[in-house]
Order: structure tokens, then sequence, then C-alpha cells
């Protein structure tokens, strides 16, 4: 075996081991920046969110306390507004689900399911929490949920405090038995907005392969540099001076200089077996003087 087959063997098994290794750690950080993403996106649309409630809870309640002694009108809700506008965000993120899951709501479709009753038992233990994120598996893959705490705000208790003071036309819409009784500044619900992984998934697989096939690439360009590399700066030289070696020895003196331009170990062998070539030849010379004179 040569020492350009055995020097590709060795760079073979190393460009491997490295190629693994970065592709590891690329994976592991495009998953990172994807999560990232997914989870800024989130929180910008739970922002908007947060912006509709409080607009209409100062802007717009005021304005429509006098009808909803007679009717009642859901735009007069904050929750509401912040349905509303999360749906219209949709159109934009499709992928992206929010539900205001409540723990005794006056709409039963609001009702916390058990995976966003434990995130807001987490709000109400650990109140220093304002926001919590994660995964969970569901039918469809897994899900990336953003999540924050909402309070019972003194606004909220006009409705949800007693059914004694509540509108008559809330009674009369949602009854007397669900969504009353809530504690001033206690955690009854939680914003959630989620999206399935696949999503963050696809992209991040997109970009890993991307990657992959470039720092594939650069290897086998490394590669092919160091081979060229080897053969002109060492292979070929070395092959020369074999060469003329082989000549030297056989008696047969080629005249060809060893002698390598530059400098460096393999010039220093270069001019060490030029030497030897002269020495060689004066040796011969002086050999067959000596013979002619006997």
């Amino acid at each position: 075996m040569n020492l350009l087959v055995r020097l590709n063997a060795v760079l073979i098994v190393a460009f491997a081991v490295v190629g693994v290794i970065a592709d590891r750690l690329c994976a592991l950080q495009i998953q990172a920046n994807a999560r990232r993403q997914v989870l800024g996106t989130a929180a910008l649309m739970l922002d908007s969110a947060l912006a509709s409630r409080e607009y209409t809870a100062k802007q717009i309640d005021p304005l429509l306390v006098g009808h909803m002694r007679k009717t009642f009108l859901p735009q007069s809700i904050p929750f509401y507004a912040a349905t509303q506008t999360f749906a219209a965000l949709r159109k934009l993120h499709p992928d992206f689900t929010y539900k205001e899951a409540t723990l005794d709501p006056f709409d039963p479709s609001d009702l916390a399911s058990d995976w966003q009753a434990d995130i807001i038992g987490q709000f109400r233990n650990h109140p220093a929490i304002k926001e919590l994120e994660g995964e969970r598996t569901t039918p469809m893959g897994r899900s990336l949920f953003l999540a924050r705490p909402v309070r019972a705000a003194p606004g909220c208790l006009d409705c949800h405090g007693s059914p004694n003071v509540a509108p008559a036309s809330l009674i009369k819409r949602y009854g007397r038995h669900n969504g009353f009784g809530w504690q001033p500044n206690e955690v009854m619900a939680a914003e959630i907005v989620s999206v399935p992984f696949a999503n963050a998934d696809k992209d991040a697989e997109h970009l890993f392969n991307m990657l992959t096939a470039g720092i594939a690439g650069a290897l086998l360009a490394l590669l092919a540099a160091v081979n060229v590399t080897v053969y002109w700066l060492i292979l070929r030289p070395l092959r020369q001076m074999t060469h003329q070696i082989d000549e030297v020895s056989l008696g047969q003196p080629s005249g060809e200089s060893f002698a390598l331009r530059g400098g460096g170990e393999l010039a220093a062998l270069g001019a060490a077996f030029e030497r030897m070539r002269k020495s060689l030849e004066k040796a011969l010379k002086m050999i067959g003087g000596g013979s002619h004179g006997t």
C-alpha cells in the first residue's frame, strides 16, 4: 500500500469523525434556533392578544356598559377581542392555535383541558412564573406551546364575581351556575399558543440537509486539495529521486541533479542524495582510472 493510499485512508476516517460531530452539533443548534423562532412568533401573538384585551377593557367596555344591561354584547369582553385578533393573525400563521383556557368559564368551549388545567395549576402554585413553554405529545405528533397566566382583574369581577350583581343579559345567556365566584388577582385562566413541532422540524431538516451537503462538499474539496498537494510536493519528487537512485545503483548515472527547489526536509534530502551521487561518481572514476593503470 503506497503512501497516498494510506494517507487517504487516515484522512477519510478523520474527516468522517469530524463530519459526524459537526453534523450532530449543527443539528442541535438548528433545532434550538427553530424552537426559538417558533416561540418568538408565539410570544408576539400573545403580546398582540394582550394588547387587544387591554384596549377592549379600557376603551370599548366603558362605552358598552349601558347596552349590556339590555343585551349581552361579546364585543365588550376582552377575551372576545383577543380571540378575534388571533383569528386574523392565523391567516398569516395558520398552524398556530390560541385558546384562553379557563377553569370555570361561562362558555363550556373555553373550559381548560387536562393539560391546560395543569399549566394553570403551575401558575397558581408558583405566582412568580410569568411564562411557560414546553412540548407535549398529541395524536398529530409533538406540539410546542407558550402560555401566560390570566389573573382576575377588578373589571372581571363585574361579571365573574357574584351572579347577583352580574348583568341580567349575561345571566340570561349563560345562566347562574358557571363562571362565577372568581377572586381578585386569582389565576383562573391561561393564554396558550400552540403549534405542531413538525413545522419547525421540517424547516430545521431542510437547513440541516443543506449544511450537511456543504460540510460534505468542503471535506471532499479538502481531501482533493491534500491529495494534489502531497502528490506534487512529496510523492512526485520522491519518485523522481527513487528513479535516479536506482540508475545510480546500477552504474548508470543519468546526470540529472537530485537538488530540489525551495526549503524544508524534502529539499534537504535531495541535497544529501545529490552529494552522495557526486561522491559515487568520483569513486567510480577513481576505480576506473586505477584499473587502467594496472
